[in-house]
């Protein structure tokens, strides 16, 4: 069971009944459904729609659509951020860091409420200290693999989030539509750019 799904359970302080769990984990679901396709302009009602819920059950469950957002969020971040340290133990540096970024372009390219929060849109979601630690733990992994030379040194490392995040296609360019795997197409050209020459 995910932290978000624990936290909104756990709200009243009561251990809840087996069908206010089953309504609260259709809430998750559909609110990260939701999230994933129509970014943070998500409403109560397109969530409480996707879950087959009324306004009412989603009220009960959860104190305002901003807390479900949040929660998600959060355990999206924090499952980033974990990545990012993860990747820190890998033996090889560039290995390390080349799969914190196919994780990282991953997941903001699935979801438009996560690639809107870590563009800044979700402030008032309160998720600043969850992106701080993000943004710390990719500080450490740029570094390192430039101290260790398999990344560009004249690459400062709060240039590598942005040009990560320009791995996410756009909709249409130039009358092109992008392949279903464009950003991983996209991340192969960055990462050949952002390593050090043999």
């Amino acid at each position: 069971m995910d932290s978000a799904v624990d936290a909104l359970l756990t709200q009243s302080g009561n251990a809840p009944r087996a069908d206010a769990r089953r309504n609260a984990e259709r809430l998750i679901a559909a609110a990260r459904q939701v999230l994933d396709e129509q970014g943070l302009d998500a409403t109560t009602r397109d969530v409480a729609n996707r879950a087959g819920v009324g306004l009412g059950t989603l009220y009960r469950r959860v104190p305002s659509l901003d807390a479900l957002l949040a929660a998600i969020l959060t355990d999206t971040i924090e499952e980033m951020t974990d990545r990012a340290w993860r990747a820190l133990d890998d033996p090889d540096p560039w290995q390390g860091f080349v799969d914190f970024a196919e994780d990282y372009v991953r997941l903001r390219a699935s979801s438009c409420g996560l690639h809107d929060a870590l563009s800044g849109a979700g402030a008032h979601l309160d998720l600043e200290p969850r992106i701080t630690r993000l943004r710390r733990a990719m500080r450490q992994l740029v570094r390192r693999a430039q101290d260790t030379g398999v990344i560009r040194g004249d690459v400062d490392w709060r240039d590598v989030p942005f040009v990560l995040a320009t791995a996410i296609p756009a909709d249409h360019t130039i009358g092109l539509t992008p392949k279903p795997d464009q950003w991983r197409r996209n991340l192969r050209v960055i990462l050949t750019g952002l390593r050090t020459a043999e």
